[in-house]
């Protein structure tokens, strides 16, 4: 049996990156969203008048399907879920823009997330910023355990014999 062949589908769809155009509508998806949330046209009350950050826009291969990831500015788990609220309360709105912003045979349908790169960054920034991290780290500090010959013993072996 070939090896590919005993791979699921859900497997092969995920283990390849997205594509030109795939990464071309979705940037496109997201400076038209944008735009229309700087414009203030939305009114549902959990986004009228609140700052939100389109960070990306990820496109199915087949265009058809977008995840919008969304960063509520200034707030907490509580923010986010009214913002992912409003949103999915405001989707045929924003499809219906984006079909007359973006020319798209079919406009696709959106899925909403909240962006979470930015705390992953923080908590790998804070583990990096560790003592025992930073010791580690540090290659001439006395405590760490040699992985080669030191800086002035890599030079002492010449070439020419002196």
């Amino acid at each position: 049996m070939r090896r590919d062949a005993t791979r699921s589908a859900s497997s092969q769809r995920t283990a390849r990156p997205p594509g030109q155009r795939q990464l071309r509508v979705g940037e496109e998806l997201r400076h038209a969203l944008a735009w229309t949330l700087e414009r203030g046209d939305i009114r549902d009350p959990a986004l009228a008048g609140r700052p939100v950050t389109v960070t990306e826009v990820r496109v199915s291969p087949d265009l058809r399907n977008a995840t919008v990831y969304v960063v509520p500015l200034g707030g907490g788990d509580m923010a986010e879920a009214e913002v992912l609220a409003g949103f999915k309360r405001v989707k045929s709105f924003l499809r219906h823009e984006l079909a007359h912003k973006v020319n798209l045979r079919h406009v696709p349908d959106l899925t909403f997330a909240v962006d979470e790169t930015f705390d992953t960054a923080d908590r790998i920034e804070a583990i990096l910023h560790r003592p025992d991290v930073a010791r580690d780290l540090d290659r001439d500090h006395p405590d760490r355990v040699g992985d080669g010959p030191a800086p002035e013993a890599a030079d002492s072996g010449r070439c020419d014999g002196t």
